[in-house]
């Protein structure tokens, strides 16, 4: 198993994520930790190269984004490594790379997805339905908490498909092992989406090739989690991309039905902060 993460002045992170690996990897007896750092400015290299678990460090050499950061990972990994890739904010908790490991042993699974719990223990609502019209025009006319509700949203909330093993159409991106076999047929990540909505168009193509996403309900991680929700510019980001990977598999008339949503949905929240405000126009300008 090849563990894989991608730092961008991570320090705050990053020293608590190395600890973590050392329970997290029980039952891993072959295992190497591969830092893809894309250019960072504070001392996420420094601390990776002198903790105990000595990470090989992949100097990037500029902000090639999460997608380039994986690849460029990668690129140095066995082409017969199982991959675990990681945000620098996850914990992992002990076992939980040794139950997503099991979990590919099924030939027909390309990929397993862990538990994902919050700083609190609390369950996130990690797993996801492809993004469709349907789940556009519930997130935007009923909102994202009530459409998880109903069944209708890109969100998966039912309480009961986090408590058994399961299948999902993607997961959110910050922890996911990925079969070998499936490096072999889906290739690189793609770089276009930089950061957001890469993990949807990874695990499309893990799809597309016949293989299923397993969520493993035993195997746990905490995600601390990011900034999209407060950060103007990464809401704005996040919006773009999810309107750009839609109309990459749709046509002109469907992407524009998507894209209405959106912005519909933003427009009604516009008044509630600045980051709905960068959405919107990431949504209404989105190409």
């Amino acid at each position: 198993m090849s563990v894989v993460t991608v730092t961008y002045n991570s320090r705050r992170h990053l020293k608590a994520f190395l600890d973590s690996l050392q329970t997290g990897l029980d039952g891993i007896q072959d295992f190497e930790v591969v830092i893809a750092d894309n250019a960072s400015s504070d001392d996420s290299v420094a601390i990776a190269l002198s903790h105990p678990v000595r990470p090989r460090v992949i100097n990037v050499g500029w902000n090639s984004g999460y997608a380039g950061g994986i690849n460029a990972a990668v690129a140095t990994v066995g082409k017969d490594s199982t991959l675990l890739v990681l945000n620098p904010d996850v914990r992992l908790l002990p076992g939980a790379a040794r139950l997503l490991m099991n979990r590919l042993l099924d030939p027909t699974v390309g990929v397993a997805v862990p538990k994902i719990l919050d700083e609190d223990g609390r369950l996130t609502l990690s797993l996801r339905r492809e993004p469709s019209l349907k789940t556009a025009w519930t997130d935007a006319v009923v909102g994202g908490k009530l459409g998880t509700w109903i069944g209708t949203g890109e969100k998966i909330s039912d309480p009961t498909r986090y408590t058994a093993d399961g299948f999902a159409d993607w997961a959110e991106g910050s922890a996911m092992a990925i079969s070998a076999r499936v490096r072999k047929l889906v290739g690189d990540w793609d770089e276009s989406f930089f950061l957001y909505s890469e993990e949807v168009d990874y695990m499309r193509r893990v799809r597309a090739v016949g293989l299923s996403i397993a969520y493993v309900s035993g195997a746990e991680v905490i995600h601390i989690g990011g900034e999209s929700g407060t950060n103007p510019s990464l809401s704005a980001l996040l919006t773009r991309n999810r309107v750009q990977y839609y109309r990459r598999h749709h046509g002109f008339l469907l992407s524009a039905m998507f894209q209405t949503a959106v912005v519909l949905g933003e427009g009604v929240r516009v008044g509630t902060g600045p980051t709905h405000r960068a959405a919107l126009w990431a949504a209404l300008t989105a190409q």
